[in-house]
C-alpha cells in the first residue's frame, strides 16, 4: 500500500514537471507572426510573382536585372514576416528567396541556402539574414564562399565560425540606431570577422524588429521612424550594394 502511494506521488511529480516543461517550451518557441502588411506582400502583383513551398518563399520579378538574394529569418520569426522587404528588393529586379526554418530557428538548418542554389543553377546569389539568421548565413558563407558573391547582415554580425575576413566576398552590414536587442560588445567583436571592404549602413531611428513586419520585439528599443521607412532605407542600401556588385563584374 505504501509503495503504491509513493509510486502515485512520483507519477504525479513527473506529470507536473512535464507540464511545466511543456508550457515553458511552448512559450519559448511561440514565433512572431507576420502582420497584415506582410500578408498583403505575399500576393503576386506589380511584376512580382510570389510562390511558396515547404522550404522557402520566392519573390520572382518579371524582369531579372541582377543578383538573386537568399534570406535567413531572425530567431522565432516566421518567414512570411519579411515579405514586404523581399517584395521591394524583387521589384527592383532581384529574385528574393526567404528560407523557412524548422521551429523558426535558423540554427537548426544553417544549410538552407544549399537547396535554393541547387534549384536555380543559372542564378548568382548573395546570402544574408536578420539577427540570428545573419549569424547562420555567415557560417554557411564561410564554408561555401565560392557559391556566393556577397553576404549581408541586418541587425546581425558573424561569429568566429562565420568569419569572412579572409574571403573575397562583398559584405553589407545594416543596423538601426534604436536597436536594443543586438549586444553592442558582441557586434563590435563581430566586425573583426569581416573584410576591410565591408559597407556599414546606420539606419537613424530604426530598431531591431522593423526589418521585418511582425510587431514589437521583447527588449527592443522604440523606433522613431515607421516600419515602412526603415525597410525603405534598408532596401535602398541593399540595392546600392547589389548595384556595385554588378558594376564590379
Amino acid at each position: 500500500m505504501k509503495k503504491n502511494i509513493i509510486r502515485r506521488r512520483v507519477l504525479i511529480g513527473v506529470v507536473l514537471v512535464l507540464l511545466v516543461a511543456g508550457v515553458f517550451i511552448w512559450r519559448y518557441l511561440t514565433p512572431y507572426k507576420p502582420e497584415a502588411r506582410a500578408e498583403t506582400a505575399l500576393i503576386s502583383a506589380g511584376g512580382v510573382t510570389v510562390e511558396q513551398n515547404d522550404n522557402w518563399i520566392s519573390f520572382d520579378p518579371s524582369v531579372v536585372l541582377g543578383t538573386a538574394v537568399i534570406f535567413y529569418p531572425g530567431a522565432l520569426v516566421k518567414a512570411e514576416a519579411y515579405a514586404p522587404l523581399a517584395r521591394k528588393v524583387a521589384a527592383a529586379g532581384h529574385p528574393f528567396y526567404i528560407a523557412r526554418m524548422p521551429l523558426n530557428l535558423a540554427v537548426i538548418k544553417g544549410d538552407a541556402a544549399e537547396d535554393i542554389i541547387r534549384v536555380h543553377p543559372k542564378q548568382s546569389f548573395v546570402l544574408g539574414g536578420h539577427s540570428l539568421g545573419g549569424v547562420m548565413a555567415s557560417r554557411f558563407a564561410a564554408d561555401h564562399a565560392g557559391q556566393l558573391e556577397g553576404v549581408f547582415f541586418l541587425a546581425s554580425y558573424p561569429d568566429e565560425k562565420g568569419s569572412l575576413k579572409d574571403t573575397t566576398l562583398s559584405v553589407l552590414s545594416v543596423l538601426g540606431t534604436k536597436d536594443e536587442v543586438v549586444d553592442q560588445k558582441s557586434y563590435n567583436k563581430g566586425r573583426s570577422y569581416l573584410p576591410g571592404n565591408t559597407v556599414y549602413v546606420s539606419v537613424d531611428g530604426g530598431n531591431h524588429a522593423q526589418f521585418g513586419s511582425y510587431g514589437a520585439q521583447k527588449g527592443d528599443g522604440t523606433a522613431t521612424i515607421t516600419e515602412e521607412e526603415q525597410q525603405t532605407r534598408t532596401v535602398r542600401a541593399m540595392l546600392d550594394w547589389l548595384g556595385n556588385l554588378r558594376q564590379s563584374k
